[in-house]
């Protein structure tokens, strides 16, 4: 475990990109079978383990220490694993004299009933140290949090490759050395679904010591392709509209739905398979291929707002009650593959011909995702002021018309030019702390508007938006003027004639009856610290809910915040 530990610790203190693919690629080099595979499949999100719960921890760490100390000393730290790993009291008596492989903790923990798992939690304790019972604990409950996104991890293991390998001793004396093909990222997410932990296979390949694994499997996941935000001040002088198909942006979810060779799989952007969770969507899907789209609520010819899909996600199953309230169906972009033949180094314009072929008898939960027709960028960009589909567009795609299918974001063939975001002022009310690198600062904040008798009323939270310096800023202020403790939370002082007013922009707004505002937010931010603002300055309910009509009732839009 321990330079599992190492490695974690030291990628959750770099915050330089390359450093992060550096420590990595290293550590894949330096770590035999099987160890660096689990680390592998644990930092890409592959490794899970079913028996093994945080509240497990919490029973733990309750036999051993003060409830109440622990408490105290949980909502300092403000991150779980961290606080045990180091409040955890050395064990009575001698400490074991063998800390516990990475491999052997992976292989126990993947075959321990839940009854077992505090066992032998307590034991690997009393085994390690503070910073690898940290790491432990952060496999166990697969929150690294370490700032590296699967797709960085794979770009580090493609790198671990190294430049050529010794071939076998050749008979007229001298060993001949034989160069290795590059590998990138895309091609390790080419095969990802058809691996598993802890990749030997994978690793082989790299090496040079094995064949590449065969792809080719039906009903397999393919790399997305993705779009850069476009820069409207740098990128309409370089580019012509004659030479790209515009697409509105649908406020769903990205999905590949595969069905190949009788295998049926709705995967989402990620590569995670949701079929589960949709099975009215896969049932009604005939084509043979892999299409890629938006996975929506279908409702009366028409996209619903993303408060309905809402309905549906992160469920593993779904009942059929949900299914009839919240239709979903997919709205197609783009042709991957169909009947075996792989498509996606054909220009854009040709797959767009096939799919449109295609959605003609792909099943009635298939629909064709339109093009948008316009002549100049000014007429687009009226469009997208002001689109026709209302709420259910978040923003227009543009696709070179002769642009192939490549995985990740290359710069140039797709851009995605999303809405302005709304915007309202809020005052701040209640802070909490965050967890990893900001478990020392109160960086959770919850926000209110006015309602009509001169009180506060929670509308949405934000943990992001700011900078390092201001977080330190609020953090501050936060300290300086608390009123009330109620655990973790701290409510921070908001009259109409002292509270702090923060800007917050955010993607749309949907009622929710959970909520006591009546409304819930969507991907709300810190835009602004308004240091200058009044508290009573800030927006009202009223304003929310006139902000909300408007969406409901075409997608209008206020663009500035009402005082």
């Amino acid at each position: 475990m321990r330079a599992f530990a190492e490695l974690l610790d030291r990628l959750s203190l770099t915050a330089s990109r390359n450093a992060k693919l550096v420590l990595l690629r290293d550590y894949l080099r330096n770590t035999p079978d099987p160890e660096r595979g689990w680390a592998l499949a644990a930092l890409t999100g592959e490794l899970t383990f079913d028996a093994a719960k945080p509240a497990m921890i919490r029973k733990a760490v309750d036999a051993r220490v003060d409830p109440v100390l622990f408490r105290w000393s949980y909502d300092y730290v403000g991150d779980l694993a961290e606080a045990v790993a180091l409040i955890w009291p050395a064990p009575e008596g001698l400490r074991p004299n063998r800390e516990p492989e990475l491999t052997e903790v992976v292989e126990a923990l993947r075959s321990a009933g839940r009854g077992e798992v505090k066992g032998l939690l307590e034991g690997w304790l009393d085994a390690l140290e503070p910073q690898s019972r940290w790491a432990l604990l952060k496999l166990m409950t697969g929150a690294l949090r370490v700032g590296l996104s699967a797709r960085l991890a794979k770009t580090a293991t493609a790198m671990m490759r190294p430049d050529a390998v010794p071939e076998p001793p050749d008979p007229e004396g001298g060993e001949a050395i034989t160069a290795l093909e590059p590998v990138t990222a895309s091609d390790i997410e080419e095969i990802w679904h058809a691996l598993s932990p802890p990749y030997a296979d994978l690793f082989a390949w790299l090496e040079g010591r094995g064949e590449k694994p065969d792809a080719n499997a039906p009903g397999r996941f393919r790399p997305v392709m993705l779009a850069v935000a476009l820069d409207e001040a740098v990128d309409f002088e370089k580019l012509s509209p004659a030479d790209y198909v515009a697409e509105w942006k649908w406020d769903g979810i990205r999905v590949q739905a595969v069905r190949e060779a009788g295998v049926e799989k709705l995967y989402s952007r990620t590569g995670d398979e949701i079929s589960g969770a949709f099975p009215d969507v896969m049932q009604g899907l005939t084509f043979e291929g892999a299409v890629d789209g938006e996975l929506v609520v279908w409702r009366d010819g028409q996209v619903a707002p993303f408060g309905d899909l809402q309905q549906r996600l992160n469920r593993k199953s779904v009942d059929a009650k949900a299914m009839a309230a919240f239709p979903a169906a997919i709205l197609a972009y783009d042709l991957l593959a169909e009947t075996g033949e792989d498509l996606r180094a054909l220009p854009l314009t040709e797959r767009r011909v096939r799919l449109e072929a295609l959605v003609e008898t792909g099943g009635d939960r298939l629909h064709l995702s339109p093009v948008v027709d316009y002549a100049s960028w000014d007429e687009l960009a009226r469009l997208r002021a002001d689109p026709p589909v209302g709420a259910a567009a978040e923003g227009l795609m543009l696709k070179r018309r002769d642009s192939a299918y490549v995985a990740g974001r290359p710069k140039g063939p797709w851009f995605k030019w999303k809405r302005d975001p709304h915007v309202i002022d809020a005052v701040l009310m209640y802070a909490q702390r965050g967890h990893g690198k900001r478990s020392s600062f109160y960086s959770d904040f919850t926000f209110g508007v006015w309602t009509d008798e001169g009180a506060l009323t929670p509308v949405g939270k934000a943990y992001f938006g700011f900078t390092d310096e201001e977080l330190k800023q609020l953090d501050k202020f936060v300290r300086d003027h608390t009123i009330e403790r109620f655990g973790p939370v701290r409510s921070v002082k908001a009259e109409r004639e002292f509270g702090l007013v923060l800007e917050i922009a955010f993607e749309g707004l949907q009622r929710s009856p959970r909520h006591k505002s009546g409304v819930a937010m969507r991907f709300p931010r810190i835009s602004r610290i308004r240091w200058d603002k009044p508290a009573r300055e800030a927006n009202t309910l009223d304003d929310v809910m006139d902000l909300l009509e408007a969406i409901d009732s075409g997608g209008g839009r206020i663009a500035q915040p009402v005082p």
